[in-house]
């Protein structure tokens, strides 16, 4: 609840910023009007992180869930992270065909998506045991901790709201259209993962789902058999894949608004054969491949987290950003109860996002921060009027 409370305040204050500056981009072209190129590059940097993390976080769950019919999956780490590769790439060579075949591969994937969940969720609440419920906090630590890193994992379910506004540019009357896609979608989510996380945790002990690489299947076992839980495995398996092409479409997109700009090399931000910018997506895939392959050790259930956390990271300090540049953009207004109504949101927009990052705990934050500094000799590699010559020079 404290999650989707927060993405709902998120959703509020990227609906505001839209409606003002309906540019392609989302969050990166919004740091960019309210701090200028260098924060601009920076957060699009650190929010092309998100998107190419978030390529391999949902390539290994889609694995463990390949792995409740190939056990050997979740027993072979290194057989995990070439299945996880194969994914990626087969979603990238989708990606890079064409729009519209990822267009379509992503409206089927997306209807069936929810059945899986539903189905838990109405399960779970029929036949579910109210005793497997966890303790608030069964460790006796620190509430405050344990919620903070709660909420933070929790968000990755939110992570990818902001998706909405990347592509305003091909969006139909976008001030209208994109505000409505991020509150209705916003609250769809949010009540579609209550019910599942509910229906999940009634099924299932907390010990079982801590340790489990398929919850939602293995929740299905426990309550309606071998049968139904494959049937639950497949949907999930459709469900990964959907939001793996979701992945793959928007890391090209956000690389091509970005080079559009001049700040990225500008051969990334062009289009291929299939009308898509090619050469930004095979450059994510890379990247996202290179994350698995560094994490092939871990057992699937360690590396997706540490790999969401990455993610949700890396995609709150973008959102951040973005709500700062609100309070930036709206003070150029004249006084409204609108404008003061979109401060308040964004404030607090800005003081949830600093808190999830707060929650993702000193590792993440720490390989987080290496990533976002890396962002700083390319810049003076790519930026506009001569790169490093030209910055000598002035």
């Amino acid at each position: 609840m404290l999650a989707g409370l927060g993405a709902i305040i998120l959703a509020v204050m990227l609906s505001d910023l839209a409606q003002r500056l309906p540019n392609i981009g989302g969050p990166y072209a919004y740091a960019r009007a309210g701090f200028g190129d260098f924060i601009g590059f920076w957060i699009g940097w650190g929010y092309w992180i998100a998107l190419w993390s978030a390529t391999a976080a949902i390539a290994v769950a889609c694995v463990g869930y390949l792995g409740f019919f190939a056990p050997v999956l979740i027993t072979n780490p290194l057989l995990a992270s070439v299945t996880t590769l194969t994914l990626i790439w087969a979603l990238t060579a989708i990606n890079i065909r064409s729009m519209a075949l990822a267009g379509s591969f992503q409206l089927v994937t997306t209807l069936l998506k929810i059945i899986p969940l539903l189905v838990v969720a109405v399960v779970g609440l029929a036949f579910g045991e109210p005793g497997n419920l966890p303790e608030m906090n069964p460790d006796e630590g620190s509430m405050s901790g344990a919620v903070l890193t709660s909420v933070t994992l929790v968000m990755w379910a939110f992570v990818g709201l902001e998706g909405g506004t990347i592509p305003a540019d091909d969006i139909e009357n976008p001030t209208k259209t994109i505000p409505r896609i991020l509150i209705v979608g916003t609250l769809t989510v949010l009540f579609v993962y209550i019910m599942a996380y509910l229906g999940v945790m009634l099924l299932l002990p907390a010990k079982a789902i801590a340790a489990s690489s398929a919850p939602f299947a293995d929740a299905a076992v426990a309550s309606i058999g071998q049968a139904g839980a494959a049937m639950i495995a497949i949907g999930a398996i459709i469900s990964t894949l959907g939001a793996l092409n979701t992945q793959v479409l928007l890391s090209g997109q956000v690389v091509r608004a970005i080079s559009l700009d001049g700040l990225f090399p500008k051969k990334l931000g062009e289009l291929g054969r299939g009308a898509t910018p090619t050469k930004a997506i095979v450059v994510s895939a890379c990247l996202a491949s290179v994350l698995v392959i560094l994490n092939y050790s871990r057992g699937l259930v360690e590396a997706f987290n540490m790999m969401i956390l990455l993610s949700t990271l890396t995609t709150l300090i973008p959102l951040a950003f973005a709500s700062a540049a609100a309070l930036t953009l709206l003070r150029r207004e004249a006084p409204s109860r609108q404008r003061v109504r979109a401060m308040v949101t964004a404030s607090l927009a800005f003081i949830y996002s600093t808190l999830v990052i707060i929650g993702a705990g000193a590792e993440t934050v720490f390989y987080g921060f290496i990533l976002l500094m890396l962002a700083l000799p390319f810049y003076m590699l790519t930026r506009r009027g001569g790169g490093i010559t030209q910055a000598v020079k002035e």
